[in-house]
């Protein structure tokens, strides 16, 4: 994919034929406020470029995928609220979801994702 904007659009997973409702955030603020004050998501949230998360003053524990530059899954882990887990050297892209999301959804390492970006104009 060329230039990320902010968006909403939907997730394809690899071996999964139902896609996922998905939100983009890539402009500098959106990625800074991620899921800040929400209390859930329908769906995930990609933050790009992203390498690492916090989970501090987060309202709910979330799962997290941490993608490559081919949206490919490198690793997978859950977060309660208050915790920063270490980088992820690869990692081009960060998913995030409610907790028990990605298992649901079968998202290990290796995986390949798919997106079907539309741009937000004004975000």
């Amino acid at each position: 994919m060329g230039k990320w904007q902010n968006g909403k659009g939907t997730l394809t997973i690899e071996g999964r034929d139902e896609p996922v409702a998905l939100e983009i955030a890539a402009s500098y603020n959106a990625r800074r406020r991620g899921l800040l004050g929400r209390t859930g998501l329908d769906g995930a949230l990609l933050i790009t470029p992203c390498g690492s998360v916090h989970t501090f003053r987060m309202g709910f524990t979330i799962d997290v995928a941490y993608l490559d530059k081919e949206l490919k899954v490198v690793h997978v882990h859950t977060l309660k609220p208050g915790r920063m887990p270490l980088p992820r050297l690869r990692a081009r892209h960060v998913l995030e979801a409610e907790a028990g999301a990605m298992e649901r959804w079968g998202l290990r390492p290796g995986v390949r994702l798919s997106v079907d970006a539309q741009s937000l104009s004004g975000a």
